[in-house]
């Protein structure tokens, strides 16, 4: 899954960044580059809906892709997982190789990073769409679906670094940054909450029924004559009717997509940070010495890879174990949403928080807060209104994946260049090398799960699985996640950065940005004397 940025109040802090410079009749009058740097409402807004595709298609992709594959497809798990594993790697290698393109890429009338969003965008949406039709041959299947799998990953890489680092680039005003971070946050949970509905709801609808197996035959044979008897007097609803759920879903997403690419084009507008000089460009392996070689970027590094990776786990795993393990093949895609929604209702007290307790007390907070659901969903038998009520809780969990992430990662970079003032311009570096990591580490995991399920025996699309499927699910879902949460909150425990150096960096970098502009601004005033 992809998450957001944390959005703050600093209530505490604000009487550092506040600083009247002058008073008219004992009205405070604020600096004329702060009124310059002020974004609207609507602006942040615009820039908020450009986190959504990266979410929704993400959110399909997590929690779908691995079934669609498996069932509907009908690939081999062996092959499946070389997809879902390459594809995934290739997307890793495609974030820090596009952030070292975007660095270096030259000022356009439309900015810097907006024009690869643009150019990405109608690409990006026919390989999404490709990857959810099954082509009408068998061999070759499996390149089809390698193939367009990364070059959608690669189109997606070309939209999000740049908006990520856009973050940098809509104001030099820290405040501004924060604000419009917290509308983005909470539109890319929207988001998620979005293409979990279009995906889930659509297919639901049109699920085709499982096939008995030679273990339903001995088993339940009578049981298995009776339901036939009733699905001949229902709706039959057959593969093919799956297959054009699945294209009419992911046409309704890629219409979403294109539309929210036009609205951040249309509404947000770069601005280039004249007021800083931009350090010489740097070498690719160079670009990763300098990121790297920063301590506290490291360790957190370090931490999400661990943590993404436990719920990159849960999330590729979690549909099949419900429709295979507990049983719940009809209601799999309401369970999913029950889940996002319960994210998108406990976003505002993660907010409140890490506002309150500090960042690092609530990455722990929240990691820990999904374990005892991740062990209580393995533990209980099969029981509808019981997965219900552990999906709502894990949200809450969940949300704090969504938030903490992106929240931190800002911190790091300023926390950079108070340590390198000469060293600027490396915004992208910074963004697409963090998600490099944890996108390659989920590429690992995810392939490795899906051949388990290989080794265990899966059947597509059967009624039953062999034993040894259900208990390689309960460790995909619940005992694995679980250790690696915890190996990426004994990272965390050496993580540097604090609430008091985190807000002694912004107060530096705040004086910093105010200094420039005034002899900027003193600059251009003495010009018309000269």
């Amino acid at each position: 899954m992809a998450k957001g940025e944390g959005g703050e109040q600093y209530s505490n802090v604000s009487s550092l960044l506040d600083k009247p410079v002058g008073a008219v009749n004992g009205i405070t009058l604020p600096k004329k580059h702060e009124q310059e740097n002020k974004l609207s409402v609507c602006s942040k807004l615009c820039y908020a809906v450009g986190g959504a595709p990266y979410q929704m298609t993400g959110t399909a992709l997590g929690f779908f892709l691995q079934i669609y594959l498996l069932d509907v497809a009908q690939l081999d798990p062996f092959y499946a997982s070389i997809i879902m594993f390459v594809g995934r790697a290739w997307d890793a290698i495609t974030d820090p190789t596009v952030g070292f393109l975007v660095s270096r890429s030259p000022w356009t009338r439309f900015g810097r990073m907006l024009p690869w969003i643009v150019l990405s965008t109608p690409l990006a949406v026919v390989a999404y769409f490709l990857i959810w039709f099954v082509p009408p041959f068998e061999e070759g299947k499996v390149i089809w679906y390698l193939f367009f799998y990364c070059i959608f990953q690669t189109l997606q890489t070309c939209f999000h670094v740049p908006y990520s680092a856009l973050t940098m680039f809509i104001s030099s005003e820290q405040r501004e940054r924060d604000s419009a971070t917290a509308y983005r946050m909470t539109v890319e949970v929207m988001g998620t909450v979005l293409g979990t509905a279009i995906q889930g709801q659509i297919v639901g609808m049109a699920n085709a029924p499982c096939l008995p197996g030679p273990l339903d035959m001995v088993a339940n044979a009578s049981n298995l004559s009776a339901s036939a008897g009733l699905n001949a007097s229902g709706p039959v609803i057959s593969l093919d009717h799956t297959k054009a759920a699945y294209m009419i879903a992911s046409g309704v997403i890629c219409i979403i997509y294109v539309l929210c690419a036009v609205v951040l084009f249309s509404g947000v507008k770069e601005k280039k940070d004249s007021s800083r000089p931009k350090s010489e460009p740097m070498g690719f392996f160079q670009g990763i010495r300098v990121v790297m070689g920063h301590g506290p970027y490291a360790k957190l590094v370090m931490v999400f890879l661990f943590t993404s990776l436990g719920f990159t786990l849960l999330e590729g795993n979690f549909a099949l174990f419900c429709s295979s393990t507990l049983g719940f093949r009809n209601d799999f895609q309401n369970i999913l949403l029950v889940i996002m929604l319960s994210a998108t209702l406990a976003i505002p007290f993660w907010q409140w928080f890490l506002t309150r307790f500090g960042k690092k007390t609530a990455v722990c907070a929240g990691s820990l807060s999904v374990v005892p659901f991740m062990i209580l969903v393995v533990s209980i038998k099969s029981n509808l209104i019981v997965t219900y009520f552990v999906s709502f809780a894990s949200g809450v969990g969940v949300a704090a994946a969504f938030l903490l992430p992106w929240s931190m990662l800002p911190d790091v970079v300023d926390d950079f260049q108070v340590q390198n003032p000469n060293s600027t311009g490396h915004e992208a570096l910074f963004y697409s090398f963090y998600v490099f990591f944890t996108k390659f580490a989920s590429g690992v995991s995810l392939g490795i799960s899906t051949l388990s399920l290989d080794f265990a025996g899966y059947i597509s699309r059967g009624c039953s699985q062999p034993e040894e499927v259900g208990i390689t699910l309960k460790v995909l879902v619940s005992a694995a996640p679980i250790v690696l949460i915890l190996i990426g909150l004994a990272v965390l425990y050496s993580y540097p950065i604090t609430e008091e150096r985190r807000q002694g960096n912004r107060k530096l970098l705040q004086e910093q940005r105010d200094n420039e502009a005034d002899s900027e601004t003193e600059s251009t005033e003495l010009v018309p004397m000269i």
